[in-house]
């Protein structure tokens, strides 16, 4: 106990000097925020030690938000973003856009034949597969391949990269400051005037994407089985890369909707940090992001998952490493009680002293890791408290679930220790600092709460409503989350491949 208060007061010391530079009032001075004309929130925060900028482009808008039957599609428009506009990646636009119109057409004609439940024609489809062949090969000929991403590279991007989460979309890299207004135009550019080149090509890739993050990845299927059990209403349950009959007939023109619906101004925030004046960049920064054609916000989703009224449980038995996986619903990023969630996270979970990793790692030698986690698989709406361990030889995932139980329990009927709670706010504090830290982490931070809060300044906020956590509130709150109706579970039973039949082992011989 003596170790981890030294722990706790060092990280104090080690972050004072840190803080105050890096409280409320500095931030307020170096930061400017305006929402343009056309809906489009642009913040720019000055932090000149080294000659460059980092900005983080959030688009309010995940795979949550994919349309009933097309799931993958917001993770899909990520990978066409980098597939440049109607002056980057082309050879002759007008030609292309014309060709495009042509592929899209063939493709419908094609996709028609093909869902075709009765009286599909193997010829005529063979023959639409062809005219949609072509008619992409004559596309190609006008794409200049990676042209978009060659551009910010030669002129000194790097972390040139884009994530699709449930919740929202990112974009980002870091650049030298001297190249500003040529960044503003790369990504205001993308936004206003995308083209869907490459657009099967890169679906194609997509589905190999899958293939290799949840087909062929044990703990990849065992999470997509645990968020459709866990679910009944709210697309939270769908797969998040998409199901694979719905990403291979996405179409272009399916992309270009939801590019029109949610890439929209209003829906979309711009942050810039770095080496850069507020009074010189904001002017560029309107000159570019003030031409995208402004358009309503997507109205806010109104499916509500419905409570849960029973333990769901899901068993996947096969020759692979056993897993234990079990999450509680609980509410949004907006709840009351956000932060005594984030503390719960951080007892059980945080480093070498966390509760799980000491009761099954540690002392009872059961697991080989074992941590939880909240506002999984997003926090914008309802999620998940989930919790998982993995058993070491010898050990199965019931005796992990038997284990976690234990320490759930405890949790609803022992206070946590003052010396806990201390450290979580310090660790929570200190977290928060080293996020800060980078001109990258800044500008996520600083987009994401002005996305979320509409202010900024809830970032230093949080840390109030940190301190504020006593332990009756995690008590209170262990015992609404942690209820057995409320429970969806899933376990990967390590089971040894069944031997073939000797008659189907000689046919296997025989071809």
């Amino acid at each position: 106990m003596l170790h981890r208060m030294k722990a706790a007061l060092a990280a104090v010391v080690l972050f004072a000097g840190v803080a105050a530079a890096q409280d409320l009032a500095s931030f307020e001075k170096r930061t400017t925020v305006k929402v343009l004309p056309n809906g489009m929130t642009l913040i720019v925060c000055e932090r000149p030690e080294a000659p460059v900028f980092s900005f983080y482009t959030l688009v309010d808008a995940g795979s949550a938000d994919d349309p009933q039957g097309a799931s993958g599609l917001a993770h899909m428009f990520e990978h066409m973003a980098f597939k440049g506009t109607s002056e980057i990646g082309t050879t002759n636009i007008t030609a292309e856009k014309a060709a495009l119109a042509r592929v899209e057409a063939a493709y419908s004609a094609y996709n028609l034949e093909q869902r075709k439940l009765v009286g599909q024609d193997p010829k005529k489809l063979a023959q639409l597969k062809d005219a949609f062949d072509a008619a992409t090969k004559d596309a190609q000929q006008y794409v200049i391949p990676n042209q978009f991403s060659e551009i910010a590279e030669q002129s000194g991007a790097v972390g040139l990269n884009a994530s699709t989460g449930e919740d929202k979309t990112d974009y980002f890299w870091s650049m030298p400051s001297n190249r500003l207004e040529l960044w503003a135009y790369l990504e205001s550019s993308r936004i206003a005037d995308p083209v869907l080149r490459e657009f099967y090509k890169e679906r194609d890739v997509v589905q190999e994407e899958r293939r290799m993050r949840i087909d062929s990845a044990p703990i990849g299927r065992m999470v997509e089985q645990f968020l459709a059990a866990a679910y009944t209403a709210h697309p939270y349950g769908r797969s998040g890369v998409g199901w694979p009959s719905e990403i291979s007939q996405v179409t272009a023109t399916e992309a270009e909707e939801f590019h029109k619906k949610y890439y929209v101004p209003a829906n979309m925030v711009v942050a810039v940090v770095g080496d850069v004046k507020s009074a010189e960049a904001m002017p560029i920064l309107e000159k570019y992001f003030g031409r995208i054609p402004a358009g309503p916000k997507p109205p806010e989703m109104t499916t509500v998952e419905p409570k849960q009224f029973a333990e769901r449980t899901v068993t996947i038995r096969e020759a692979t490493q056993p897993f234990y996986l079990e999450g509680y619903h609980r509410p949004d990023y907006r709840d009351k009680d956000d932060a005594v969630y984030d503390a719960i996270t951080d007892l059980f979970s945080n480093g070498r002293t966390a509760r799980l990793y000491r009761s099954l790692v540690r002392d009872q030698k059961i697991a080989a890791a074992a941590a939880g986690f909240s506002g999984f698989p997003g926090e914008k709406y309802p999620g998940l408290f989930a919790v998982y361990a993995v058993p070491v030889p010898g050990k199965t995932p019931a005796q992990l679930r038997d284990a976690i139980h234990k320490e759930l329990d405890r949790l609803k009927t022992e206070d946590v220790s003052d010396a806990e709670l201390a450290m979580f706010k310090t660790r929570a504090r200190a977290d928060l600092l080293r996020g800060l830290a980078s001109n990258q982490g800044l500008a996520s931070q600083l987009a994401e709460y002005q996305t979320r809060y509409g202010d900024w300044r809830e970032l230093f906020r949080q840390l109030d409503a940190y301190d504020k956590v006593t332990k009756a509130d995690i008590r209170r709150v262990a015992n609404q989350l942690f209820v057995e109706s409320n429970r969806t579970s899933t376990t990967i039973e390590f089971t040894r491949p069944s031997k073939p039949t000797p008659a189907a082992a000689a046919q296997g011989g025989a071809q």
